[in-house]
C-alpha cells in the first residue's frame, strides 16, 4: 500500500470516528451540575451524621 493511500484512509477513518464520538458526548453543564449537587448531598449527610452520632453519646453518659 502506498503511503499516500494509507494516509488518506487514516484521515477518513479518524474523521468518521470523531463524528461518532461527538454524538455520544454528554453536555458539560449537566454533568457539572450533577457532580455539584452530589457533593452538596454528601456534605449535608456528613454534617447531619456527625451531629446525630455525637448527641446520643453525650446524652447517654451518666457520671458515677
Amino acid at each position: 500500500m502506498h503511503a499516500d493511500v494509507h494516509h488518506l484512509l487514516h484521515t477518513v477513518e479518524s474523521a468518521e470516528l470523531r463524528s461518532r464520538a461527538r454524538a455520544f458526548r454528554l453536555p458539560r453543564t449537566s454533568l457539572r451540575t450533577r457532580v455539584g449537587w452530589t457533593l452538596v448531598e454528601v456534605g449535608l449527610r456528613l454534617t447531619t451524621e456527625s451531629r446525630e452520632a455525637t448527641a446520643p453519646r453525650t446524652a447517654a453518659f451518666h457520671p458515677a
